[in-house]
């Protein structure tokens, strides 16, 4: 046939396939459930079990009760280890057929299998049932009965087995059956059967073995074990019964041997290393059961048999710093390990006599402080006291007491700590005495002096640090230089920043002290102080890097923000006003490049004196502050041409305990020289002629490009210029926020604001009368006060 013809051959012969197809010729074929049951048999014949699932599958499609579709699907999940599809599979078969029993011999295979040995001896019983001469049904309900330690059951049942048939497996089973119930004569026999029935059955051989090694027979036990080794010299069972048969006999160096070679055979094994460790140390060679033992914790380190059997080893050593570390992990284990409780106990003994000292105890007091040997600090006025303290010993300690009471410790601690509350109202001295376990006694004697019990109290002058202890880095120096004041009532002892030594003087109360520290990486750090009589405090500081990014194109510098909120009042009316009035402007600088805000509240006349004075001064020129912004909102005065701040302390119609806002322009002449911009605003009174000069004309607004305006100095006053005392409701404020929250702009200048405020506060018809003006006697280039936007 040419190639030509042959083309238009099988092209013929598609075309007549395509038809008989169309036409449903093949339709009986492909439906009929037999003949693809067939083709599913043929894939489990092939043992091809993924094809013949797909076969059996379509059978149970086209007939939902096909039990032997079931049955053979089962067996290929099965076959595949998909035991719960097996299970399933089964299930079913033996429902569409109950009295078939081969369904449920293979349904309990699959429960064995899985470990449900309680579902897998109802399926072999049911089996038996179905078939009392099954014998497979047999075998696997003896080996089942065995799993679930019901040996009477499995003896019993073993026998019918024999009775149907005696067969050398039947023997086997019988044998391990009445081993299992220590009926070893009788074990014996049936294992002797098994090997007339089978010559070469190893499981018979070792099982003979094993019996005559439990009824002292060594001779028997050791021929038996010598017959199933030679019948399979890689048996591990086989090598095992006689490597406890060449033990029981006193063959210990043999018993090695054999245990040797199972170990070559089955090298991850933690029990063969733990059997090879027991007869090294009935051979007295101790090194080499520390080895196995070892090796055995190595591949099992939660089984504390292990821990014992290896600090038995090391104490026959005489290595007992091991045996004891041993028998320490054996107690770490002992609370979630009945076992290890169990074995813990023994070893306690052992461990007892292993620790056994004669030094005294020590003592170290915590609470309250023992600055040098039989002194102890305790705080005026104190009726009762926690002692706190730590005894020093070697060894467990069985009694600490305090002036004749037992205080409260941990027994089982070495090293413990120990408290009691003590009435010390009218003592001069207490006695401290410990004892521990090997009756070695200390007693201390102290004598009790008066002291003050107040940490130190830490604060930072550079960096600045907010109340809650943030500080807002300006750049990215991977060193940060700290200065600070350690305040306290006593001499300071010892200040660590991040655990290195800060700078101070140590004979000076209420110290300066510094320190530079690196901070690469870091997002905190904690300063640590104590005083001279024990008093320690520490406080944590964490490190903010956002403003680093707002300086670096800031125009105005590092700007800060301050207010003044004065609202609860002693003589004066109290006020709600204020602290709307900071949250708002809080609210609308945050748009804006403001590096750091610091918030008083209700300052008295003292605190303002004391914080514009030196405080602020310290911060300013600490921190190399740019631009400084000054906020006062609260009740004000305007006396004599002159405003004032009320402090909360101040006293109504006593001018004296106001506070002179011409202080303020005094206290910041002092730290001008490191500002470049001044801005004061109080929303509270007018300022007075006195500290400011009167714009002779309507600011002009300034541009953010005009360098001079932000470059040169500029020092200006804005305040609300009412004569009246503040109210709960400013427009001043309002109108100020609602500028800045509203300004499209990239930047604002002071100028612009006063404007818009101006307006809104005339149009109100309030009686403020804002005024805005340069403060006389501060060094004023013609700069301006500007808002950068971030």
């Amino acid at each position: 046939m040419t190639n030509h013809h042959f083309y238009k051959f099988l092209t013929m012969k598609k075309l007549v396939l395509t038809v008989l197809l169309a036409s449903g010729f093949f339709i009986g074929f492909s439906q009929n459930p037999n003949k693809i049951f067939k083709v599913g048999e043929e894939f489990y014949e092939k043992k091809d079990y993924k094809a013949a699932i797909e076969e059996f599958t379509q059978v149970i499609n086209l007939k939902a009760d096909h039990d032997e579709a079931y049955y053979y699907r089962g067996l290929s999940h099965m076959a595949l280890n998909d035991l719960d599809k097996a299970v399933d599979d089964l299930k079913k078969a033996t429902a569409y057929k109950e009295k078939e029993g081969i369904y449920h011999l293979s349904l309990g295979k699959v429960y064995f299998l899985k470990g449900d040995y309680q579902n897998a001896l109802a399926s072999f019983t049911n089996a038996i049932d179905n078939d009392k001469k099954n014998l497979e049904a047999y075998e696997y309900k003896t080996r089942t009965l065995l799993h679930l330690n019901r040996f009477q059951a499995a003896v019993d049942n073993a026998n019918e087995a024999v009775l149907i048939e005696k067969t050398a497996k039947n023997y086997l089973l019988l044998g391990a059956s009445l081993d299992s119930i220590k009926n070893y004569k009788d074990a014996a026999y049936n294992y002797g059967r098994a090997k007339f029935y089978d010559s070469k059955m190893v499981e018979a051989y070792s099982g003979l073995a094993y019996s005559h090694a439990m009824l002292k027979e060594f001779d028997k036990a050791l021929d038996a074990a010598n017959k199933a080794v030679e019948l399979d010299a890689k048996n591990i069972p086989a090598l095992i019964v006689r490597s406890n048969v060449y033990a029981g006999s006193g063959k210990k160096q043999e018993a090695v041997t054999d245990i040797s070679n199972v170990i070559t055979l089955q090298p991850e094994n933690y029990e063969y290393y733990l059997m090879r460790g027991k007869l090294y140390q009935e051979l007295a060679q101790y090194q080499n059961a520390v080895a196995d033992y070892s090796k055995a914790i190595y591949l099992n380190k939660d089984d504390s048999y292990l821990y014992y059997m290896r600090g038995q080893a090391y104490e026959l050593l005489a290595d007992f710093k091991n045996a004891k570390k041993d028998y320490s992990t054996l107690k770490k284990m002992s609370p979630n390990d009945i076992k290890a409780q169990r074995l813990y106990e023994d070893a306690k003994v052992r461990l007892y006599n292993l620790n056994r000292e004669e030094n005294k105890p020590e003592i170290k007091m915590i609470e309250p402080v023992s600055p040098k040997e039989g002194v102890l600090q305790i705080a005026r006025n104190k009726d009762y006291m926690f002692f706190k303290g730590q005894i020093i010993d070697e060894s467990n300690i069985s009694s600490i007491q305090i002036n004749g009471r037992e205080a409260e410790f941990n027994k089982d601690t070495i090293n413990p700590l120990f408290e009691l509350e003590v009435k010390i109202k009218d003592l001069d001295k207490v006695t401290i005495s410990a004892t521990d376990v090997y009756f070695n006694k200390e007693t201390w004697n102290y004598e009790i002096a008066e002291t003050e019990i107040d940490p130190p109290v830490v604060k930072l002058i550079a960096p600045y640090a907010s109340d809650d202890g943030m500080i807002y880095l300006d750049s990215d120096d991977p060193s940060l230089y700290i200065e600070g004041i350690m305040q306290d009532k006593s001499l300071i002892k010892s200040i660590l920043i991040d655990g290195a030594t800060a700078s101070f003087t140590l004979d000076e109360t209420n110290p300066k002290f510094s320190a530079t520290i690196n901070i690469l990486n870091k997002d905190n750090f904690t300063i640590t102080s104590e005083d001279q009589f024990g008093n320690k405090a520490e406080k944590k500081f964490t490190i903010n890097r956002e403003n680093v990014a707002l300086l670096a194109d800031n125009p105005m510098g590092k700007t800060w923000v301050i207010f003044i909120e004065n609202s609860d009042y002693k003589s004066f009316a109290s006020l709600d006003g204020p602290t709307k009035d900071v949250t708002m402007m809080k609210s609308a600088f945050a748009k804006y490049k403001i590096h750091n805000i610091i918030h008083k509240k209700n300052m008295t006349k003292n605190e303002l004196e004391k914080f514009f004075a030196i405080e602020l001064r310290d911060l300013v020129r600490s921190n190399k502050v740019n631009s400084l912004l000054v906020w006062y909102a609260g009740h004000g005065k305007f006396i004599n041409e002159s405003g004032y701040w009320i402090p909360t302390d101040a006293k109504r119609d006593e001018e004296f305990t106001y506070y002179n806002i011409n202080n303020l322009k005094a206290s910041m002449q002092a730290y001008s020289k490191y500002i470049t911009h001044t801005l004061v605003i109080t929303d509270a009174c007018e300022s007075g002629p006195t500290f400011y000069q009167a714009m002779r004309s309507t600011p002009e607004d300034k541009s953010c490009n005009d360098w001079q305006a932000t470059k040169f100095k500029s020092s200006q006053v804005f305040s609300s210029a009412g004569y009246e005392l503040a109210v709960d409701n400013s427009q001043f404020t309002k109108t100020f926020a609602n500028t800045l929250s509203g300004n499209p702009n990239s930047c604002i200048p002071i100028e612009t604001v006063v404007k818009k405020v101006s307006s809104a506060v005339v149009s109100s018809g309030s009686a403020q009368k804002p005024k805005f003006g340069k403060i006389a006697g501060l060094e004023d280039e013609n700069g301006t006060f500007f808002f950068i936007k971030k």
